[in-house]
């Protein structure tokens, strides 16, 4: 019984520690988001086309 309370203990533990390391992740992605409203669409350039023939 002993070493199935440690298992038990264990993965609860990792659990746990995955659990942490998602919600870090999720806050950091979140911090790091650019809203839609604050990017620049790309414009295709086809300029350089034109020189190169």
């Amino acid at each position: 019984m002993q070493s199935d309370e440690l298992t038990n203990e264990g993965e609860q533990s990792e659990a746990a520690e995955r659990e942490a390391a998602k919600q870090r992740l999720l806050a950091q992605a979140e911090a790091e988001r650019v809203p839609v409203d604050e990017t620049t669409r790309a414009v295709p350039d086809r300029r350089w086309r034109r020189d190169q023939r």
